[in-house]
């Protein structure tokens, strides 16, 4: 039987979320409850059943349910274009905005002096043999417009460079911005006017 204790541990656990806080995440458990067999329990199984058998893609670092992802397993993205975005949020982004036909690859995070974070304990070095093998032509560097993000695609620029054509995301992307809070139009416009990096 559920005790009160076990409905605010449900809460407790919600409020960790992003974008969720302690009141929204007290909302949502109520909501829940009170709709236990529409949504609690479809949404339990859900969770249990992604938790089984979520991996990342082999290939470009993606989530799926087979080692590697669906956009990396079709031929049809493989026109010689890979784009590099820092996490999966942002992959899922750009797949919003319809307009990249490419492929992608997730770095897994940003390289950090202050973090410690080297090129070894991101998917750079993945990178780099994907260019090699896969008569890579382009690649867009997507990453996010901080100071990490921007030193990230100077080090993987300088890897690249003579490898392949390098560009990046123009217009629309402000200075500070990450892809993952940008609306679609924002994000076709900066891919569609992209330049050299």
């Amino acid at each position: 039987m559920t005790s009160m204790k076990d409905i605010e541990t449900l809460i407790e656990m919600m409020a960790r979320l992003p974008g969720l806080g302690p009141r929204s995440a007290r909302r949502a458990v109520l909501h829940l409850i009170r709709k236990r067999a529409l949504q609690m329990q479809p949404l339990a199984d859900q969770l249990r059943l992604v938790s089984d058998n979520a991996r990342e893609c082999l290939n470009c670092g993606n989530v799926g349910t087979a080692d590697i992802c669906d956009i990396c397993a079709t031929n049809v993205r493989a026109n010689g274009q890979i784009c590099v975005v820092e996490d999966v949020a942002d992959l899922w982004a750009m797949e919003r905005s319809g307009v990249f036909k490419g492929r992608y690859h997730v770095l897994g995070g940003t390289l950090s002096a202050l973090d410690q974070i080297g090129p070894d304990q991101l998917r750079i070095p993945r990178l780099v043999d994907r260019v090699a093998t896969e008569e890579v032509h382009e690649v867009i560097l997507a990453l996010n417009a901080t100071i990490d993000g921007q030193t990230t695609a100077h080090y993987i620029a300088d890897q690249l460079r003579g490898r392949a054509t390098l560009s990046t995301l123009a217009q629309g992307v402000p200075i500070g911005g990450e892809l993952d809070y940008l609306d679609d139009g924002t994000i076709t416009a900066a891919l569609n006017a992209r330049k050299p990096f």
